[in-house]
């Protein structure tokens, strides 16, 4: 079993799919012909972030979905220095943390980015790639 994708609801599209797509890296590509506004945003060819509007009008009879938060895993060091020049860039704020070694699991370094209320995206690799210059 994989994770096919993730979808958040929310009322600032254009918000969300600018910092999925200039901050994250991801792609926007097709989508099907949807009766609610959205974006599908694509890594490695793949739909992985369903972004649906969430104004009253488009979620009318249904309740709104949450998510407390995605996380991405970035595998080198240069990827993730592209991360933190884009967040810079763009003037997001965020806050680190870091995940001690547990047994054979290394210390990993956690980046969160508060999108919106009630949305965060995480973003984690390796400690000795977060701080390599």
């Amino acid at each position: 079993m994989q994770l096919d994708h993730a979808t958040i609801v929310t009322a600032d599209l254009e918000t969300a799919r600018r910092f999925f797509v200039d901050v994250a890296g991801l792609t926007a590509g097709a989508r099907p012909p949807f009766s609610i506004g959205g974006y599908w945003l694509y890594a490695n060819g793949r739909p992985v972030i369903h972004l649906i509007d969430a104004t009253p009008s488009a979620i009318a009879g249904r309740a709104t979905p949450r998510i407390d938060h995605i996380a991405f895993r970035l595998e080198s060091a240069d990827g993730w220095q592209t991360l933190l020049q884009r967040l810079h860039a763009a003037d997001v704020p965020y806050q680190l943390a870091d995940v001690p070694q547990m047994g054979a699991r290394q210390a990993e370094q956690q980046l969160f980015v508060a999108l919106a209320p009630g949305v965060v995206i995480e973003f984690v690799t390796a400690l000795r790639d977060a701080h390599r210059s």
